[in-house]
């Protein structure tokens, strides 16, 4: 008797934890970003040395996601032409107000709604154009507005 009355409380402990805890879902994995485009096309072929796509923080900056890049060289003066495609030109305007944060004295191009100014220890040039957001980095303002010149009419 006594051993049927402790199997019988037994099956009423069994029976009032309720339902088995539900098993909880793995985390989804983390996003992965979508793949930069290749837009090394778009950059002028005169006095290039290089074109690259990075897949992330072109110029090393944290606030800034991948695209292109190119190198030129002409004569002893060597600049950096950079290139990112926003998925709406909204974004590339506030990535081009984020830049605009991080230049010293940034000056601005009215005629060209841009801004030059000092980066670290090289002068940037940058501007955004409908969906992109580009700039011309290590020349001179007035080069680096003929460069950004031809570069922007690269960009439909």
């Amino acid at each position: 008797m006594l051993l049927s009355a402790i199997a019988a409380g037994l099956l009423l402990l069994a029976s009032c934890g309720g339902p088995a805890p539900e098993k909880k879902a793995a985390a989804p994995p983390p996003k992965k970003r979508p793949a930069v485009a290749d837009y090394t096309h778009r950059f002028p072929a005169a006095d290039r040395i290089e074109a690259k796509v990075v897949e992330d923080h072109i110029l090393g900056k944290d606030f800034l996601p991948g695209g292109n890049m190119a190198r030129y060289r002409k004569g002893k003066q060597e600049y950096e032409m950079f290139l990112i495609r926003a998925s709406v030109p909204e974004a590339a305007a506030l990535m081009l107000i984020d830049y605009k944060k991080r230049l010293e004295n940034p000056k601005i191009i009215a005629h060209f709604g841009g801004y030059y100014g000092k980066d670290g220890d090289r002068m940037v040039f940058v501007f955004a154009k409908g969906p992109w957001f580009a700039g011309v980095v290590g020349l001179p303002e007035k080069e680096a507005d003929l460069a950004a010149r031809d570069l922007a009419a690269r960009l439909n």
